[in-house]
C-alpha cells in the first residue's frame, strides 16, 4: 500500500535556497522540452529518456548550465521521468484519439516541484527536522511518518508556502468488505450535491466558494487597480491566491470528513460514474465548486480502508427515465428542466433525483451480485 504523509515548513529565510531549487528544476524541464523539440524536428523520433539523463548530467560541468548544480542528480532524473510520462501519455490518447497536446514550456514561477529519492535528503522525524542538500529546516510536525519512505517530493503553492511530500510503502491490510446499509446517490444541483431516495439522507452542497465569491471579486478589483511589477501588485495577488487557497482547504477538509462519515454509515454506496467536464460546460463554476470528481476518488480510498464497497452505475444508465415501480421508461425526461413527472405506464408520480437516486441504488446492488 502507498500513503503520501504532506508536512508544511516553518517560515525562515533559508527557504529562498528550496526556491532556487525549484526554480532551477523548472529551468532544466524548459531545456529538456526544447530538446525534444529539436530531436523531433530532426528526427521525427521520439528522445530517449536515458539518453537525455546522461546528456544532463554533462551538462552540470558547463559554466552555462551551472544552475543544474542547485539540484541533486535523482531530481534531474526524476525531471527527465516526469517529460517522458507527459509524451507517452500524448502518444496513447493520439491513439485514441482523445483531444490532447505534447509537454510545453512552463514559466519558472509557476512550476512547483522536484522530487527526490534515496540521496540527496535527511530526516529526523523525532524532533521534526528535515537535511536537503546538506541545509536544515524546520517543518510542523502533525503526525508521525508510517512505512518505507519512496520518494521525497518539495513543493511550493502559489503563496510560496513550501510543502514536503514523503511517498511511504506499508504493507497491505486486508480489509474485508463488512454487511451493513446500502445506498444510492444522484447528483443533485439546487443546495444539494447528492440527492437520496430517503430526504434524511441527502448531502448539502459544499459552496464554499459561492461563499467567499464577494471577496474573491474585490480582490480581483484591487489586483487589476495595481501597477504591473509593483510591490502593490505582488501583495494583492498573494491575497487573492489566499483566499482561493482558503476556500480549496475548505473544500477538501468537508469531502474527508463526508467520505468517512458516510463509510461508516453504510456498507454499500452507489453513485453515478459522470462525465463532469461535460457538466462544467453547462454549469461552470457551481460545479467546480462541488468537487464532486475529487470527492468520488477521496470516498474510494476511504471505502477501501473501511470494508465500504463503491459501485459505481455506469454514466449512460438512463436512472431519470426510469419509472422505479414498473420500470417504464420515459423518453421525455432527457429534459433537465423537467423536475417532476407522472409514469405515463402506471401513473405514479416521481420527483426526478429521488427516481434516478432509487434506479442508481438498485443498479448497484444488481451489479455487485452480479460480481460476487
Amino acid at each position: 500500500m502507498i500513503k503520501t504523509f504532506k508536512f508544511k515548513l516553518f517560515h525562515a529565510k533559508r527557504n529562498k535556497k528550496l526556491h532556487r531549487q525549484i526554480n532551477a528544476a523548472g529551468m532544466s524541464y524548459n531545456h529538456c522540452i526544447a530538446l525534444h523539440k529539436r530531436y523531433w524536428k530532426l528526427y521525427h523520433k521520439s528522445l530517449n529518456i536515458y539518453a537525455l539523463q546522461k546528456h544532463l548530467t554533462k551538462l552540470k560541468k558547463l559554466p552555462r548550465f551551472a544552475y543544474l548544480r542547485e539540484i541533486g542528480s535523482q531530481a534531474l532524473q526524476d525531471v527527465a521521468e516526469r517529460i517522458d510520462k507527459g509524451y507517452k501519455l500524448f502518444w496513447k490518447n493520439l491513439e485514441r484519439k482523445k483531444k490532447t497536446a505534447p509537454p510545453g514550456f512552463r514559466k519558472i514561477r509557476k512550476y512547483k516541484s522536484y522530487t527526490l529519492k534515496q540521496a540527496g535528503w535527511n530526516l529526523d522525524q523525532e524532533h521534526g527536522i528535515i537535511f536537503i542538500a546538506k541545509q536544515k529546516y524546520r517543518y510542523s510536525k502533525s503526525r508521525d511518518i508510517e512505512g518505507r519512505i519512496k520518494t521525497l517530493t518539495v513543493k511550493r503553492d502559489c503563496l510560496g508556502d513550501i510543502y514536503i511530500y514523503f511517498v511511504c510503502e506499508l504493507p497491505d491490510n486486508e480489509v474485508k468488505a463488512r454487511t451493513g446499509k446500502s445506498v444510492g446517490f444522484d447528483f443533485g444541483f439546487k443546495g444539494k450535491m447528492l440527492v437520496a431516495e430517503n430526504p434524511k439522507e441527502d448531502i448539502k452542497e459544499p459552496s464554499f466558494f459561492r461563499k467567499a465569491m464577494n471577496d474573491i471579486a474585490c480582490a480581483n478589483r484591487k489586483l487589476s487597480s495595481k501597477r504591473m511589477r509593483s510591490n502593490n501588485r505582488h501583495r494583492a495577488r498573494l491575497e487573492l491566491a489566499r483566499l482561493h487557497r482558503k476556500a480549496a482547504n475548505q473544500r477538501n477538509a468537508y469531502h474527508w470528513q463526508l467520505a468517512r462519515e458516510l463509510c461508516s454509515r453504510y456498507a454499500v454506496i452507489c453513485l453515478e460514474d459522470l462525465n463532469m467536464k461535460f457538466m462544467q460546460k453547462g454549469h461552470g463554476k457551481k460545479v467546480m465548486d462541488y468537487g464532486f470528481a475529487e470527492f468520488q476518488n477521496i470516498l474510494a480510498y476511504v471505502g477501501q480502508q473501511v470494508g465500504t464497497r463503491i459501485v459505481k452505475i455506469d454514466r449512460f444508465f438512463p436512472s431519470s427515465q426510469i419509472c422505479s415501480d414498473c420500470g417504464y421508461q420515459n423518453s421525455e425526461m432527457k429534459d433537465l428542466r423537467i423536475r417532476e413527472w407522472n409514469c405515463p405506464a402506471c401513473g405514479t408520480h416521481h420527483d426526478r433525483d429521488r427516481n434516478a437516486a432509487h434506479n442508481i441504488h438498485q443498479e448497484g446492488l444488481r451489479i455487485l451480485l452480479g460480481s460476487a
